[in-house]
Order: structure tokens, then C-alpha cells, then sequence
């Protein structure tokens, strides 16, 4: 005798899944167009970079009533030339956490699909979670890293001309921040649930 099961995905889980699955494509779309924007950005005939600069007064700020004093840490420089490989490393910033970004929403488009389907824990998933994971730490980890790097030559190339350049520009700074790594763990904990997940389903099928 044959058994017939429910499924347990009803018509409003549908359509969440469905608009999940098409604004992850939607962003991912929009992540693409941004790496291209930055590629153009970065090897156009100027280019505008925010550099760290070292504690540079800010006499506009400091003559307000109420502040004591203020400094600049930060500064956007346009600049007319600048080495390749810096371009390349300032695209990599950027590029990085994009790819990450599209692998994320890789992910959430195959769940949403499988959603639809009535199989969200398929064998594969935790694989692809795992992978988005990797993705988001190397990413973000290595864009932050790519950007340092990148405005390091910047700083060494215009130093080959004037090394009073230190003075106002770090020869390397990085503003590291480890939130990547924490999304990272997020989502990793996330492909051990649904690795969890296959197995339970698996033996539930198994059992009917």
C-alpha cells in the first residue's frame, strides 16, 4: 500500500522562496555591475583613492563650539597616475567581497529553488553553504589585505620622487576589520545544520 505525504511546503513558502531566489539573483546582477564599475574606476585615466594620512589638523572642524580639536585619518587623493599593480590591488579590494557577495547569493538562489521543490536538504547543500563560507572570509579577509597592499605602492611610488611623502602618508596601514570571519563562522554553522538536516531526512525517508 502506497502512502501519500503532504508536502510540507505550502503556497506562501513558495512564493518567499521564489522572491528570495530572484533577489539573490537581482544582487548578484548588481554585484557584477559593480565589480566592471570598479575595473573601470580603477584603470581609468584618473583615479580617486581614499588614503590614510597621518593625524592631519582639520582647522574647519576644530574652530566649531563645542569641539576641542579634530584631525583627518582619512583623505580622498585623485591621482594621475598610478602603478599597474596598485590598480590591480585596489580592484581586488573591491572585486573580493564582491565575489563573495555573488557566491552568498549563489546559495540563497539554489535554496530558494529547493524550497520550491520541496527539498531543501539535498546532499549538496551543506557543501555549497561550506563553500560560500570559505568565500566570505577569503574574501573580505584578503580584499582588506589587497587594498593595504595597493595603497602601500602608492605611497612607495610617490615617495620615488618626493620621500617627504611619509610624512604625510603610512608606508602601510590597514583598517582591519574581522566581521567577514564572523559571517564566515555564521554560515558554516548553517551547512552543519543542514548537513544535520539530510541525515535526518534521509532516515525519516527511509523509515516511510
Amino acid at each position: 500500500m502506497t502512502r501519500t505525504v503532504d508536502s510540507p511546503v505550502s503556497p506562501a513558502d513558495r512564493i518567499g522562496a521564489r522572491v528570495v531566489a530572484s533577489g539573490a539573483v537581482l544582487i548578484a546582477a548588481v554585484s557584477v555591475f559593480a565589480v566592471i564599475r570598479g575595473a573601470l574606476d580603477v584603470f581609468g585615466a584618473e583615479v580617486t583613492v581614499r588614503m590614510p594620512v597621518h593625524d592631519a589638523a582639520a582647522p574647519t572642524l576644530s574652530g566649531i563650539d563645542g569641539i576641542r580639536s579634530a584631525e583627518y585619518i582619512q583623505a580622498d587623493v585623485a591621482f594621475a597616475t598610478l602603478p599597474a599593480a596598485a590598480r590591480w590591488m585596489l580592484l581586488l579590494e573591491g572585486a573580493l567581497p564582491a565575489l563573495a557577495i555573488i557566491g552568498v547569493c549563489a546559495v540563497a538562489w539554489w535554496l530558494g529553488v529547493s524550497l520550491v521543490r520541496a527539498r531543501p536538504f539535498r546532499r549538496t547543500m551543506s557543501t555549497t553553504i561550506g563553500l560560500a563560507a570559505c568565500l566570505v572570509a577569503a574574501g573580505g579577509m584578503f580584499g582588506q589585505l589587497c587594498g593595504g597592499i595597493g595603497r602601500g605602492m602608492i605611497v612607495d611610488h610617490l615617495a620615488g620622487t618626493d620621500p617627504g611623502v611619509y610624512d604625510v602618508f603610512p608606508a602601510f596601514a590597514i583598517d582591519l576589520s574581522l566581521a567577514p570571519l564572523g559571517w564566515a563562522f555564521a554560515l558554516a554553522l548553517v551547512a552543519t545544520a543542514f548537513e544535520v538536516g539530510h541525515r535526518l531526512q534521509r532516515d525519516t525517508e527511509g523509515l516511510v
